[in-house]
């Protein structure tokens, strides 16, 4: 089976991260077949609404690092990179259901959904200074604006976990349930998105959204930045550090 499946329900597309064994952690193959299903959904008319989940103990694990170390420059061509701008240019709904860890992009994609259900087994981690990197996916404007500075400060530059309260106070995340129930919580209010005027929806999220250049701009720095740190010899010795665990 493959690590990324596929699922209708009516109008909502239905998208889970499925490689139990890695923990959820994202493949380049992984990030091409996301970009590739956002892209599809984003031109099909008979999709109103997206939803990304994991497993039940797991929604992402982040990147694969071995997997992404070898994939090259982080050009246009880079399946993370497609990945990311999509995701922060898809013009409809995106709804999220996040249990266990969500640690690195398994956060920041959170940022670019527009509605968020978590189970109180989540574990939210932003561990990029750890490893000597820097944040991504637009996280460095996002999560200020979300939680503001002082805490995103807390979560960005010390890299400290949290849990699914902590999340909701913070604004990340809209209601906090137990796990055996957060996918059917999310699927229902994608549901109910999808039974609204698709044209309505759409045009207010894009609306909630006024700042999407900037955070397009923002993409575009952190990657130039996380680049430049990944070269480095700081970032190279707590890279195979991590490997050595």
């Amino acid at each position: 089976m493959s690590d990324i499946v596929l699922q209708r329900h009516n109008s909502v597309l239905q998208i889970s991260l499925n490689r139990p064994a890695k923990k959820n952690a994202l493949s380049q193959q992984m990030y091409r077949e996301l970009t590739a299903a956002l892209t599809q959904a984003a031109t099909d008319s008979s999709i109103n609404v997206v939803l990304l989940q994991g497993s039940a103990d797991c929604f992402s694990a982040g990147n694969d690092l071995q997997d992404f170390l070898g994939a090259g420059e982080l050009n246009a061509q880079h399946p993370t990179v497609q990945f990311l701008y999509q995701l922060a240019q898809f013009p409809k709904p995106l709804v999220a259901a996040v249990a266990g860890l969500a640690i690195g992009i398994g956060t920041t994609a959170l940022l670019h959904c527009d509605l968020v259900y978590a189970a109180d087994n989540s574990r939210f981690q932003l561990p990029f200074t750890k490893l000597g990197l820097c944040p991504e996916a637009g996280s460095s404007v996002l999560l200020p604006n979300v939680a503001g500075y002082q805490r995103a400060a807390q979560y960005l530059l010390l890299g400290e976990a949290f849990d699914a309260g902590q999340a909701q106070q913070m604004g990340l995340v809209n209601q906090v349930v137990s796990s055996g129930e957060v996918v059917a919580l999310a699927l229902e209010k994608a549901t109910a998105l999808a039974a609204l005027p698709a044209d309505a929806v759409q045009s207010s999220k894009a609306l909630l959204k006024p700042q999407q250049s900037l955070t397009l701009q923002t993409i575009a720095n952190e990657l130039v930045e996380f680049q430049r740190l990944l070269n480095g010899t700081e970032c190279q010795q707590r890279i195979a550090a991590f490997f050595q665990r």
